[in-house]
């Protein structure tokens, strides 16, 4: 069995509107991402913060899906890592909530692979989702909170797999961010 974690904790500050909410295909950035990965994944977790009873509202009709509010979302994304790891006994899919484009062969092709922790990369820039074996889960949990995933990552052989995906490295952290990945769906649909 394999968990999704989902990162939907923050103030989304950039954006100045709860980004998770902001619609593409009609539907909410964040519902791209569960989609996406319950093909993969029989349990997600959304680990929620600033914006807990929003998102809750619109992802509480997935099935499988499970909201865990991070009480310490102030303290940053890594409180978020934390609570939604302290949820799970299994190896785990990790993506933050604003990658909404992500292919599910991206999903396959970790799976596919080797590795305690494995991350996509395209054109060599490294992005989401990361995968992490629960061998690991033990060690991440005793990360100190003012840690990040980049230095926990950094102490373990890393496998990092090219893709063709380049949903890995596109999150939408700014209202400009948001129009590009709009402005490139509608020229793929004309085309």
């Amino acid at each position: 069995m394999i968990t999704g974690i989902i990162l939907a904790g923050g103030y989304s500050s950039r954006t100045n509107t709860n980004k998770m909410l902001l619609e593409l295909d009609g539907i909410p950035l964040i519902a791209h991402v569960i989609q996406t990965m319950q093909h993969m994944c029989q349990r997600i977790i959304v680990v929620t913060g600033h914006y807990h009873k929003e998102i809750s509202e619109v992802v509480d009709h997935y099935s499988g899906v499970e909201v865990v509010q991070n009480k310490l979302y102030d303290l940053g994304m890594f409180s978020s890592v934390i609570t939604g790891v302290k949820e799970t006994k299994t190896d785990f899919f990790l993506v933050p909530g604003d990658y909404p484009i992500i292919k599910i062969s991206t999903y396959k092709l970790l799976l596919e692979n080797k590795g305690c922790i494995r991350v996509p990369t395209f054109e060599g820039r490294r992005g989401h989702p990361i995968f992490i074996e629960e061998a690991l889960i033990k060690e991440l949990l005793q990360e100190p909170m003012e840690s990040n995933l980049k230095v926990f990552r950094d102490r373990y052989t890393v496998s990092y797999i090219e893709t063709k995906d380049q949903g890995i490295i596109q999150d939408i952290d700014t209202m400009d961010d948001y129009f590009e990945i709009l402005q490139k769906r509608e020229r793929v649909e004309i085309l």
